[in-house]
């Protein structure tokens, strides 16, 4: 007797399925995608706006500064008439010249006229810019929300588009390339006849033609239905549009039912031709579909995603600092622990198949890292997003980690940061492999000790004296043993570690700090403080620690600890 599920407590019944699309016909099925489809971000616009804490003024900067690196080259920079802050930050990048030329940045507006007027005011003196407009054209949000009917619904959009267009008239005459995008909003939800006749509608009033595009981008807003039923949506918008050689199709998938990255890629098979997203996929409720996942899956198909990933773990700790949320160990090409075997069977599976990648490339006599990839359960070279594979082929040493940093949280309240676990723990594999038999904690800590608390380096800091200028800038002076000699050294920065690392160049040490993390050892007035600082010092990253009843002295020996371990 095969054993039977029960039904489920849950009401259930107070949902109902979503409708499928009548196409028998459909074609995207049978496709590939062989080329990315044109990208636009979305981290300084809808994923900035689902933050805890919105970006400040110089994460927003870092964060398009980094987008510009990896080569996108359409950019939402913000939603200028919602707040000063994003009109203030809109004006900073073109007054202070920081959009390449070959960089089209673009605005979300409301179809209200006067923010809509605001909206364009902020483009003035850009190069190119898109005004992207959108209304809500869902049943429920006309009968609800807004209580109108269909024909007053496309009359918002008609009018908005006017709108725009009249103020891009008005105020952007130096503007080079001005584009119009135009969202049905809540587009799943619109019945497809409807979302069709408002973007005809639309376009009736831009006149898209040759030379002159417009983007219609339909979202996922709230994703309510297998990936198939949106793809099957995109397709019979991309066969009935009118115009369609002059109209972009645009599709922005939310990952509601967690099936973001499957709606965008059957999206671009059937018509689609531009995605939007947010790297590591932040944005409303789960999130807008993830750019890097999408990025990195044509990757992994031999397809160039246009997109510069190579260095993944400085592109995950920079949307880690501007957005002040961890990207998970898990995340798919990023998390720390994507390309890590726990079984030992797959880690052996993994080391035979190092060894028959280089015996293959040497038969074709090409170099290993030009070789076609094939190596069991890594769908690609960890090298070729800049990971190495110290992580990948330790046998049985990450279910050490997880008892040696558990040992050291419980005997000396040290809460290492995960990278710095996995550091450890090839550490103390090492001494395992050496020694052999029960590693008892107090081995385990003595080792701990003498890799990182030791102040033999060549640099340790004896005192120091710290002061804060009007303008904000942090001064410190220290005197350090600097190679066995004694040392004043004195930098400023915006904090400690930075004017610490800036003092330290001048005597030709020189550290980039890629990480830093501290946190008190106990619960009292006088409890300790520990300090981590991952740093990059002469091609190599390390950690360094540091602990000290000061937590400015700790950080200061967390960074001569990391310069002692190189």
């Amino acid at each position: 007797m095969v054993p039977q599920q029960k039904t489920s407590p849950m009401p259930f019944h107070r949902y109902k399925p979503f409708a499928p699309v009548d196409l028998p016909d459909r074609t995207w099925p049978s496709k590939t995608i062989d080329a990315a489809p044109r990208w636009l971000s979305t981290d300084l616009r809808d994923g900035n706006q689902a933050l805890i804490e919105p970006m400040d003024p110089a994460r927003k900067h870092e964060m398009f500064r980094l987008l510009v690196e990896m080569g996108y080259k359409e950019i939402e920079v913000g939603f200028p008439s919602a707040s000063q802050t994003d009109f203030d930050f809109v004006r900073s990048l073109i007054e202070d010249g920081l959009i390449p030329d070959d960089v089209q940045i673009s605005v979300l507006t409301q179809a209200r006229e006067d923010l809509i007027e605001r909206t364009v005011q902020s483009l003035v003196g850009a190069k190119r810019a898109t005004v992207h407009l959108y209304n809500a054209t869902a049943p429920t949000f006309r009968r609800v929300v807004f209580r109108v009917d269909r024909e007053a619904c496309k009359d918002i959009a008609v009018q908005g588009t006017r709108h725009v267009m009249r103020f891009a008239e008005q105020y952007l005459d130096g503007t080079e390339y001005f584009g119009y995008e135009y969202s049905p909003e809540i587009f799943v939800d619109t019945e497809l006849d409807f979302a069709l006749e408002v973007c005809e509608a639309v376009m009736d009033v831009w006149n898209p033609g040759p030379g002159r595009e417009i983007i219609l981008n339909l979202p996922a807003t709230v994703e309510r239905s297998t990936p198939n039923v949106y793809a099957d949506q995109i397709e019979w918008m991309s066969r009935n549009l009118s115009r369609r050689e002059h109209v972009v199709l645009s599709v922005h998938p939310h990952n509601d039912r967690g099936t973001g990255v499957a709606s965008a890629e059957l999206a671009v098979m059937a018509g689609a031709d531009r995605v939007e997203g947010c790297l590591f996929g932040h944005g409303e409720r789960t999130g807008n579909v993830c750019l890097v996942t999408l990025g990195m899956n044509l990757f992994s198909q031999g397809v160039d995603p246009r997109i510069d990933f190579s260095d993944i773990d400085e592109i995950r700790r920079t949307v880690e600092h501007c957005t002040q949320l961890p990207v998970a160990p898990r995340h798919p090409y990023g998390g720390d622990l994507v390309y890590t075997a726990f079984s030992g069977s797959h880690q052996d599976a993994i080391k035979k198949g190092f060894a028959a990648q280089e015996e293959a490339a040497g038969t074709a006599g090409a170099p290993v890292d030009e070789h076609t990839w094939d190596v069991p359960y890594l769908p690609i070279d960890p090298k070729d997003v800049g990971r190495n594979y110290e992580a990948v082929i330790r046998v049985n040493s990450q279910s050490g980690k997880g008892g040696v940093s558990y040992i050291m949280q419980r005997d000396h309240s040290l809460d290492l940061p995960r990278r710095l676990q996995i550091e450890f723990s090839q550490v103390i594999q090492k001494f395992t492999d050496a020694e052999g038999g029960e590693f008892a904690a107090d081995r385990i800590w003595e080792i701990f000790s003498t890799t990182y608390l030791a102040d033999q380096g060549p640099v340790a800091v004896l005192a120091h004296r710290s002061s804060t200028d009007g303008d904000g800038t942090y001064r410190i002076e220290a005197d350090a043993r600097v190679n066995g000699e004694i040392r004043e050294l004195s930098g400023t920065g915006n904090g400690p570690i930075s004017a610490f690392c800036d003092a330290l160049a001048d005597v030709d040490v020189k550290v980039r700090v890629m990480d830093y993390v501290e946190h008190s050892m106990g619960e009292d007035g006088d409890a300790r403080a520990a300090a981590y600082v991952e740093a990059e010092i002469d091609g190599r990253v390390v950690w360094g620690v540091g602990i000290h009843s000061s937590i400015t002295t700790a950080s200061l020996k967390a960074l001569c600890s990391a310069i002692a371990r190189v």
